[in-house]
C-alpha cells in the first residue's frame, strides 16, 4: 500500500488491518488484548476497525501484540547531525611533526 497515495482515513484502516493481524496470529481475542492492556474490548474493535485511537491507546496495544520494538524502525532515535559531527572531529591532521625540542625556560619551571 502507498501511503502517500492513500487518504488519512485509508491509512488509519490500514493500521488497524495489520494489528487485527498481529492480533489473530498470536491467537489473541480482541477481550485478550483488552484485559492485558487495560483497556475495553471496544476500543480494540474501534482501532481494528477505524485505526482511531489515542498514542497511548496504541502503544498499549503494541505491547500486549510484542511490537513495541517495532516503533524503533517506524521512528528511529536520531543521532547527531551531520554538522554536530563535523563540529565534534575538529581538525584532521594533514602531516606529521617532529618532536619539538624542549626550550631553556620549559627545564627552569620545573626546578
Amino acid at each position: 500500500m502507498s501511503f502517500y497515495a492513500a487518504t488519512d482515513l485509508a491509512v488509519l484502516e490500514e493500521l488497524g488491518r495489520r494489528l487485527r493481524r498481529r492480533r489473530l496470529d498470536r491467537n489473541l481475542s480482541q477481550r485478550d488484548v483488552a484485559e492485558q492492556a487495560g483497556l475495553d474490548r471496544t476500543t480494540v474493535v474501534a482501532l481494528e476497525l477505524h485505526g482511531r485511537a489515542s498514542l497511548m491507546t496504541l502503544v498499549q496495544v503494541l505491547r500486549v501484540l510484542g511490537a513495541l520494538d517495532e516503533l524503533e524502525s517506524f521512528l528511529p532515535a536520531l543521532g547527531p547531525s551531520p554538522l554536530e559531527l563535523a563540529r565534534r572531529a575538529g581538525k584532521a591532521r594533514r602531516r606529521a611533526s617532529r618532536p619539538r625540542a624542549p626550550r631553556d625556560d620549559d627545564d627552569k619551571e620545573g626546578t
